[in-house]
């Protein structure tokens, strides 16, 4: 089954991975407008809260070396997998055609089509920038494609932002037009892990782009577009980097925007749906969610299947930085491996993105991405 991979092939691609993230990230430090946000402040330096380790296996054993974590990295994401569901197979070609194109500012914007899943098509907007490919890329999920190309809502215009700034980017809408009620069709996973899988097959689809270099692939998203980038980018190895703009990055019962519980999300289960809310005693907790939760897993786990890619959280009001100690996790694994300021958060008052939040995510692009790939 293509999404659960031999432990053979998990350590082949874990090993590329060193070399892939070697290569995305430039060998400088990070610039003064980024570094502050890769030291997690001083009360919660080394925190690691009640969460439970990535660096250990199921059985107890504590990783101790890259070979260890290649091994507990693929324990990890099997486990995922069993209790979200498999995903369908995934796209090797996934068809990507342009219906019309217009120039705009200095990139062409090309409404598209994209096949996302066997027998199924998203539409949406590429766009590619002016000058001499090879470009870097970013894939940007969220509610709808428009919003991301500026056609919508400010703040929220990624897609747009960034090919101003020399990315090829992808931007679609969520799978049946309804983000709760979305169109998993006869997929056996979870909604959240199916968006996961969407996001492998847009990513694969930009890859074999003549425009763009494949090994410089991000992805960034808010709040839904952040859960959809968050499990995309931690469940597939094809993203060099990614942001993700206040989608709640641990399970937190206490915020009811957090919601993962929801059907729509990790909830989902046979039968009538819980009604969306927080879990009670009338309503309990669903589907994988449930599952997730008895047997004390966390979104850690997830975050450390980035390493040793970086990642930047964009935190509002969902992630603030009492968040560290999670975010703490997967700092601990990078430096296993022998990797320092790959885990990152900025922070805003309110879940809404900001200028200044937002020109943050597009220097964390600039800086891993923009440059050319060096040897490792």
């Amino acid at each position: 089954m293509p999404s659960i991979l031999s432990l053979s092939r998990a350590a082949c691609l874990f090993a590329g991975g060193l070399a892939l993230s070697a290569n995305a990230g430039p060998a400088k430090p990070l610039p003064d407008v980024l570094a502050p946000l890769f030291q997690p402040p001083a009360e919660y330096a080394n925190q690691l809260g009640s969460f439970r380790s990535p660096l250990k296996f199921a059985d107890g054993r504590e990783v101790k070396t890259a070979a260890d974590w290649a091994r507990r990295r693929e324990e990890i994401r099997q486990h995922w997998f069993d209790v979200m569901g498999p995903w369908p197979p995934l796209l090797k070609m996934p068809r990507l055609t342009v219906l019309e194109k217009t120039s705009r500012d200095n990139f062409t914007q090309c409404r598209i089509e994209v096949k996302t899943a066997p027998g199924r098509m998203s539409t949406g907007y590429l766009l590619i920038p002016s000058g001499e490919p090879k470009f870097p890329a970013v894939f940007v999920p969220y509610y709808d494609p428009e919003t991301s190309v500026g056609l919508q809502k400010e703040l929220r215009d990624f897609a747009y932002q960034l090919a101003k700034r020399g990315f090829v980017t992808l931007a679609i809408g969520s799978p049946g037009g309804d983000a709760r009620g979305p169109d998993i069709g006869d997929a056996q996973c979870q909604p959240l892990s199916y968006l996961a899988y969407i996001a492998t097959n847009c990513a694969q689809a930009l890859a074999n782009l003549p425009e763009v270099d494949a090994k410089r692939i991000g992805v960034v998203g808010h709040s839904y577009g952040g859960k959809w980038a968050m499990f995309g980018s931690c469940l597939s190895e094809i993203f060099a980097c990614a942001a993700w703009s206040d989608p709640g990055v641990v399970f937190d019962e206490k915020r009811p925007s957090v919601n993962y519980w929801d059907p729509w999300y990790l909830g989902l289960q046979p039968g009538s749906p819980r009604p969306a809310g927080l879990p009670d005693e009338a309503h309990p907790r669903t589907g994988a969610y449930r599952v997730l939760m008895e047997q004390g897993m966390d979104l850690t786990e997830l975050h450390a299947l980035m390493a040793p890619r970086p990642f930047l959280v964009s935190g509002g009001a969902e992630d603030t930085p009492a968040r560290w100690p999670a975010l703490n996790h997967a700092i601990a694994v990078n430096r296993l491996l022998g990797f320092e300021q790959r885990v990152g958060m900025s922070n805003r008052p309110k879940h809404d993105p900001t200028p200044e939040s937002n020109e943050q995510i597009y220097r964390f692009f600039e800086h891993f991405l923009h440059s050319s790939p060096s040897n490792p």
